[in-house]
């Protein structure tokens, strides 16, 4: 029984490459995390406002979507691996410029804004390259065990720069936090650099705006997919609660909890990715996303009523969970059924439906926190969410009704990867 709970290791047995790529994930999103945490609270030491921390979300916005965009027909038409190392260099340079501005006598707010935008268009250049490389370094039965192995990687370093960074920035200060940043990209491209080519695929389009228009129609087309993404954006832009966890900190008389309030979410998740064994053999994705998105909501709304410091933190633990077995069916829904030459486009939408909801959560978390007070910023946003969800979920039965074994393109999609190379023995 518990050996069925346990995380399918068959990806990580069968392919060198997804090893590395693993293994420079966790490094470089443990030191993403410290500044993850680290940024909003030198935001909120230097102005002390609720809405100039939601504000980074609003100038990550537009680099996220104009370069998630374009950066996923970039992914289909250019080397990815080539694509992934260079925008890893460039966010250790960005750590580098947050460091040397946290170590002046008086650091200034608006490299923390600009360096919070290019970071953002690196990252959503980067993301779908990343998103579109590994399905093809993993057989295709294996891309639910895949999806949760890179869930483990995520909420690993989710869990651990948070707790962490809340003690180095209590502690040490920013720039110790900033410096760890800046090592962790220099030890994540040591582990890229071994990684075998990754160039486009034949029938790739070259990067322009016909061929995001064409992933787009294919988005459309798909009302599934399109399910997926429009969830996802519903609850991260309406729940997620991040930009206020250092004023809720402060609100519960309890400043020493902030980095666990940042590694709460993760918690949650790195709990659903380290029993995740059932993952691969749960068939309904669509259903598992609807159902996991509302439970998000519902348990954000939670937190934000909570009093006790300790019962905030488990809800918000609970509400990470249900958001992971969300991103874990969303996963393999998305690469198990859609073709190669069109997967970096679609990992580029992707990459809006959930990295543009937690920018736009962030905006509307701080802006209500500004105008209606801090619990009903967060207490509305849960239950928001877990509306929206329901209302979307009577609107796209598509979406409920989606089974692994029998949908169209699954199936397509596995004779696909079963089907021999001409030219091959």
């Amino acid at each position: 029984m518990t050996s069925a709970l346990l995380p399918d290791l068959s990806p990580w047995k069968a392919s060198a490459d997804f090893r590395r790529l693993w293994k420079s994930g966790l490094i470089s999103n443990f030191g993403s995390f410290l500044t993850f945490v680290a940024l909003p609270v030198q935001m909120k030491d230097l102005t002390g406002s609720t809405a100039a921390v939601g504000a980074i979300g609003a100038v990550e916005l537009l680099p996220l979507i104009v370069c998630g965009l374009y950066g996923g027909a970039l992914a289909d038409a250019l080397d990815k691996r080539r694509l992934i190392l260079w925008t890893e260099a460039g966010q250790g340079l960005l750590s580098a410029a947050l460091l040397l501005n946290a170590l002046l006598p008086g650091p200034a707010v608006w490299p923390l804004y600009a360096v919070a935008a290019l970071s953002s268009a690196l990252g959503a250049v980067q993301r779908p390259a990343l998103d579109s490389l590994w399905p093809r370094i993993v057989a295709h039965a294996d891309m639910p065990a895949a999806a949760s192995l890179n869930s483990l990687r995520w909420t690993v370093g989710g869990v651990a720069g948070p707790a962490l960074a809340g003690v180095v920035v209590a502690y040490a200060g920013l720039g110790w936090a900033y410096a760890a940043d800046l090592l962790t990209f220099a030890v994540s491209l040591a582990y890229i650099v071994p990684i075998a080519a990754s160039p486009a695929a034949h029938e790739a389009a070259k990067p322009s705006l016909r061929a995001v228009a064409e992933g787009a129609r294919y988005a459309w087309s798909r009302k599934e997919l399109l399910g997926t993404y429009v969830v996802d954006l519903a609850a991260m832009s309406l729940a997620m609660p991040l930009a206020v966890l250092p004023f809720l900190a402060d609100d519960l008389g309890a400043d020493w909890s902030l980095g666990l309030m940042y590694a709460s979410i993760p918690a949650g998740s790195l709990l659903v990715s380290l029993t995740s064994g059932w993952a691969s053999r749960v068939r309904r994705h669509g259903l598992m996303v609807v159902l996991s998105a509302a439970g998000f909501g519902l348990a954000v709304a939670g937190a934000g009523l909570a009093r006790n410091v300790w019962l905030v933190l488990l809800l918000l633990a609970v509400g990470g969970a249900f958001d992971m077995v969300s991103g874990i069916f969303r996963s393999a829904m998305w690469n198990q059924t859609i073709p190669d030459e069109l997967r970096g486009r679609l990992a580029g939408i992707e990459l809006l439906s959930y990295s543009v909801g937690p920018q736009l959560g962030q905006v509307r978390a701080g802006g209500l926190a500004a105008l209606t007070g801090l619990r009903a910023s967060v207490v509305s946003g849960g239950l928001a969410c877990a509306g929206a969800v329901g209302l979307l979920a009577l609107c796209l039965p598509g979406l409920m009704r989606y089974d692994a074994r029998t949908n169209l393109h699954a199936v397509r999609m596995r004779e696909r990867r079963a089907a021999p190379v001409p030219g091959e023995a």
